[in-house]
């Protein structure tokens, strides 16, 4: 069984209404995450913060098999200075805290709700003083996420759970659930969104691919990445061919690199 779809959260009470929505069901065979599957779906609930975050992806990964252009989506909350408790947002730029690295998100579906950036910390923010969303898991989300599917289908959605007005030591867990129960509907249409154009996307042409592995080294997680780069750049350019100077390229690294400034070349229209 192959699933179309991955969601992580961090917290039971985050899961339990997705559950309940999807009538997922938990897979007792599983026991380090507690897995919940129905049909194409896979929900993870990985515990709070970056290093769980990494770790239930990466497990889920490794047992359970997915199509080779995956949804992958982190649906949590999140905190900020002054934006209205409830209020969904979708994740245009995530900022690691701690590395300093940033992550662009290409959003190029439908807009179904608003979007801003993120910044994740490795402990809870109560200083409101920053003009992003705040969490613990999104960078670590998507760090891993890139590794198996394609940046076009990783969405990171946030519920703001927290404010200046409303600081985080007050949230509750039945409070939580109830707040991320009234987005599944907009989940829903985003999984949507995504099977759909997951659908679109045509495997670059394998004689391509093998050409690159046969004349370059990859190590096996640098040929997913290598596939996912190329899709991205079949998607964004309706299949356009890439022409290779062999003479600039002389190692495995070097060819992603220029496939990842090509692709930053290719105009995007939101």
């Amino acid at each position: 069984m192959s699933y179309k779809v991955f969601i992580y959260v961090a917290l039971p009470c985050e899961a339990k209404p997705l559950v309940e929505y999807f009538k997922l069901k938990k897979r007792v065979d599983i026991q380090p995450f507690a897995v919940y599957v129905q049909g194409d779906l896979c929900l993870t609930v990985t515990g709070l913060g970056k290093n769980a975050m990494a770790a239930g992806m990466a497990y889920t990964q490794a047992l359970l098999a997915g199509d080779e252009n995956a949804v992958f989506i982190n649906m949590g909350i999140a905190g900020h200075r002054d934006y209205p408790i409830g209020s969904l947002y979708v994740a245009n730029k995530i900022i690691d805290m701690d590395s300093h690295r940033s992550h662009y998100p290409p959003l190029i579906s439908k807009a179904l709700c608003p979007s801003c950036a993120i910044k994740t910390s490795s402990h809870p923010q109560l200083n409101y003083d920053h003009a992003e969303l705040c969490d613990m898991e999104a960078s670590a989300f998507y760090e891993t996420a890139i590794r198996f599917s394609t940046g076009e289908l990783i969405h990171c959605l946030k519920v703001i759970s927290d404010n200046q007005a409303s600081p985080a030591n007050m949230i509750q867990a039945k409070q939580v659930s109830v707040l991320i129960a009234n987005h599944l509907a907009t989940l829903e249409a985003l999984i949507a969104q995504s099977i759909a154009l997951a659908e679109l996307m045509i495997t670059p042409k394998i004689p391509l691919f093998e050409q690159l592995i046969q004349t370059y080294h990859f190590t096996v997680s640098a040929q997913t990445h290598l596939k996912a780069q190329l899709t991205r750049w079949a998607v964004l350019t309706d299949n356009q061919p890439l022409e290779f100077d062999d003479a600039q390229l002389t190692n495995g690294k070097d060819v992603l690199l220029w496939i990842e400034q090509k692709i930053k070349q290719v105009p995007v229209f939101l």
